[in-house]
């Protein structure tokens, strides 16, 4: 499998992962061929980046922390939830409680695999995407830090509900004394008070969406808290939330960064926003050059990433594969493989990414 640009991928070449729907539905499966029609329309649902078999690399076993079926019922459910806030309907957490207890079952069986954050992006799914990769890399954080089952539930259900306050109502609904841009800036507000009324939920998740704008240096919102005043589920889920928000095409950052790169940016904020404990952890959490991804070595050759290495997140396993056409036979090709793990070899480096 290689993540590519939705420019790059061509008619016939075949999906390697699913694409959802909002309500967890699939729009196309893994395994389709995909056809001109298909591939235009992708561009109109707003993606951006695809994952796309390749021969080459099909003896690669994808390692996931989280199954696709897992997944899949987790953005159901937390679809399920979303209509009923936005509905005024009574919200059933059942279905989410269902969906983040086998998060996190299956991130402590696979506590050894580094999280890839591969799921395809469209504007209808956005949102949802969003909210599962900011669970996931909470839970795996999580389990980092040593948490128990019901902390890793608590901070798991916070964070995958830490936006609900944006599309807890409109401004109708609420007092007439606050104007929009009051109520777009404490959205936090909102989504802790509709958690908080749940009594199935602890007040400690509900505490999550409510904390995690507010910065360490005490510049944040809705109460401009600092330090040991936050929460710690509520500055791990700081940093995870801003990391996907920088990575993904839909955010408001106003750009998308490759994650080596937004790694970066959360680095150069530690102590200001986000606490330097809780990034340490993170980066030790989250896969630099996320499997497929392209990269350039020192050497001058292109690669693949195929693999991780777990306590060295920034020295990946990666494939160079050499196509050489025979001059008696220009159809016919030979190719010269050889996999280059980085934690192994010190002089070769990574030296960009191929976009």
């Amino acid at each position: 499998m290689k993540y590519i640009s939705v420019e790059q991928v061509e008619p016939g070449d075949i999906l390697a992962r699913s694409i959802y729907t909002s309500e967890g539905l699939t729009l196309l499966h893994a395994g389709v061929q995909l056809t001109v029609g298909m591939i235009n329309k992708l561009r109109r649902f707003g993606v951006t980046m695809l994952s796309i078999k390749d021969p080459l690399l099909d003896d690669i076993d994808m390692e996931e922390v989280v199954t696709e079926t897992t997944r899949k019922d987790a953005i159901r459910n937390l679809s399920a939830a979303i209509q009923c806030v936005q509905s005024g309907k009574y919200m059933d957490v059942r279905g989410i409680q269902k969906s983040v207890g086998n998060i996190v079952e299956e991130v402590l069986r696979n506590r050894r695999i580094l999280l890839n954050l591969g799921e395809i992006r469209t504007t209808d799914n956005s949102l949802y995407i969003h909210s599962l990769n900011v669970c996931m890399m909470a839970t795996v954080m999580g389990v980092g830090l040593g948490y128990n089952t019901n902390q890793l539930k608590e901070l798991a259900i916070g964070a995958l509900l830490h936006d609900i306050g944006k599309i807890s109502g409109s401004p109708d609904k609420k007092e007439d004394t606050a104007d929009e841009e009051e109520l777009e800036k404490h959205f936090t507000w909102l989504g802790f008070n509709v958690l908080r009324k749940k009594h199935e939920m602890s007040i400690v998740s509900a505490h999550i969406p409510l904390q995690h704008q507010e910065w360490v240096d005490g510049s944040g919102i809705p109460r401009g808290l600092a330090g040991e005043e936050i929460h710690e589920f509520a500055k791990i889920v700081a940093i995870c939330n801003y990391y996907d928000d920088l990575i993904s095409p839909f955010s408001e950052e106003g750009e998308t960064l490759a994650p080596y790169v937004a790694c970066e940016r959360i680095m150069g904020l530690a102590d200001k926003r986000f606490d330097i404990k809780m990034v340490i952890h993170f980066l030790r959490s989250i896969a630099l050059y996320p499997t497929g991804s392209s990269l350039k070595l020192s050497t001058g050759e292109i690669g693949v990433v195929i693999d991780q290495n777990r306590g060295l997140p920034s020295r990946p396993v990666v494939r160079v594969i050499r196509r050489e056409q025979h001059a008696s036979d220009v159809m016919a090709e030979q190719h010269d493989i050889r996999d280059i793990d980085l934690s192994a070899e010190p002089t070769i480096f990574i030296t960009g990414v191929m976009e």
